[in-house]
């Protein structure tokens, strides 16, 4: 579906229970398209029963819609007042038409309502083109690990997004880094 409707032609909704198979397939064909590279801790079989039994009954998810068709799932919740996009994922082919964007900002959305500060997230190292497109969004890495911390054991990053209410985090860590550099030349 590259190339094809934009974002603005879709639906963004919440999941409901009835949606837990095409979640699932829209999980595992991204994992499969956009990360070749990660080792699966679980079968498919075990990510559909996931899917249906813990991800959609936690809430906190929604889905992108075009022609009735899911192009794709975020999944967003609140741990002691911080908030975690726990899902973001595109079908193959459907990256680079907003759909992402679109989820994000529903899921900061929703997070900020919720009074979540600040916003954070897991990327593995190695998907550059969430990485940028999480950077783009005003995340900032703030953690990287070797990996033995996740199922995947795969190296990862910790991306962490403050609200407008505290300013950009990347921006605050910029302004110290400035003030520290200004007070060890001038004093």
């Amino acid at each position: 579906m590259s190339g094809g409707a934009p974002a603005g032609d879709g639906v963004v909704r919440r999941a409901e229970s009835a949606d837990a198979p095409a979640v699932a397939e829209l999980l595992l064909a991204s994992r499969a398209a956009h990360l070749p590279y990660l080792r699966q801790a679980h079968t498919a079989d075990e990510t559909r029963a996931w899917v249906a039994q813990v991800l959609l009954p936690a809430g906190g998810v929604r889905v992108a819609e075009q022609a009735g068709r899911l192009q794709a799932v975020a999944a967003h919740a609140v741990d002691n007042g911080i908030g975690w996009i726990e899902q973001l994922y595109a079908q193959p082919g459907c990256t680079g038409q907003g759909l992402g964007s679109r989820l994000l900002r529903q899921a900061l959305a929703e997070l900020d309502a919720q009074g979540a500060e600040p916003v954070r997230l897991w990327c593995f190292q190695a998907n550059t083109g969430a990485r940028r497109f999480y950077e783009r969004h005003g995340f900032v890495a703030v953690e990287f690990t070797d990996g033995r911390g996740n199922e995947e054991g795969c190296p990862d990053v910790l991306y962490e997004r403050s609200s407008r209410r505290r300013g950009n985090v990347g921006y605050s860590r910029l302004a110290d880094s400035l003030r520290s550099l200004l007070v060890c030349r001038f004093y």
